[in-house]
């Protein structure tokens, strides 16, 4: 099976110039954030204008959205945080953090988010209790499948993917890529994109590969607005139109 893109696609550069670009996500109300956590910036692109959403950043990485559209945000200095609709900061989870790097926004109002130094991932449920899920080699992305009965990590030397119980506990890992892999995302075929050395790659449902997308620079991370894909190689941000539209989780 090919890669879903049209073979015509190339990449389109957005904007540049940046330390690491890294967690980028699409807002429904219509814009691109991102973060720099080298410049201690979150980055705004909306119709061609790129702005500095927040700074200092406190190093923030990965990013995503809840299903208010409050913004959650890994930050890399040993934190979890929400944007609240008036601007103000709450830190949902800091004590016993070292430097998160990726978050998921679930169905159930639960976040699931990557702690690689202390190789755990994290859930923060619906009550505000936090809890390691699952203990791996340095994870780092992380990625909700469609119907949301499994997570995608990518640890170690490749991806795993969990079941989730009903209680949002993750079952043991079971290999499904084994690519060196950062930032990944779902679509809504149950395909898996994922930033690897080489460019930005996918695998079916079944794990099977589907190709890759050499890119000018390794990629650190991918997201979805519809059948737009966005991605952040670390100089720059370029996004490309897929032939399936990415998972929503907000």
């Amino acid at each position: 099976m090919p890669l879903p893109l049209d073979p015509a696609q190339k990449l389109a550069p957005l904007a540049t110039g940046f330390a690491r670009a890294h967690g980028p996500v699409f807002s429904r109300r219509g814009y691109l954030l991102f973060s720099d956590p080298g410049n201690q910036r979150i980055h705004k692109w909306e119709q061609g204008q790129l702005t500095i959403f927040r700074e200092p950043s406190h190093r923030a990485n990965g990013l995503t959205f809840d299903h208010q559209g409050r913004l959650l945000t890994a930050e890399a200095a040993g934190r979890l945080t929400r944007t609240e609709k008036n601007g103000s900061l709450t830190v949902l989870a800091e004590k016993g953090l070292q430097s998160p790097h990726d978050v998921v926004y679930a169905i159930d109002g639960s976040i699931y988010f990557t702690d690689p130094p202390a190789g755990r991932v994290y859930q923060l449920t619906r009550q505000g209790q936090l809890r390691p899920v699952a203990e791996l080699p340095a994870p780092r992305g992380l990625a909700l499948s469609p119907n949301q009965q499994h997570l995608y990590v990518a640890a170690g030397p490749g991806v795993q993917r969990h079941a989730i119980a009903p209680d949002g506990r993750l079952a043991p890992a079971q290999p499904f890529a084994p690519l060196p892999v950062d930032g990944l995302k779902t679509d809504e075929d149950g395909n898996v994109w994922m930033t690897t050395p080489d460019g930005l790659a996918a695998h079916n449902r079944q794990g099977e590969p589907l190709g890759l997308l050499p890119t000018p620079e390794r990629p650190t991370n991918c997201a979805f607005s519809g059948a737009t894909l966005y991605l952040t190689p670390p100089s720059s941000v370029y996004r490309i139109q897929t032939k399936v539209s990415g998972t929503r989780t907000f």
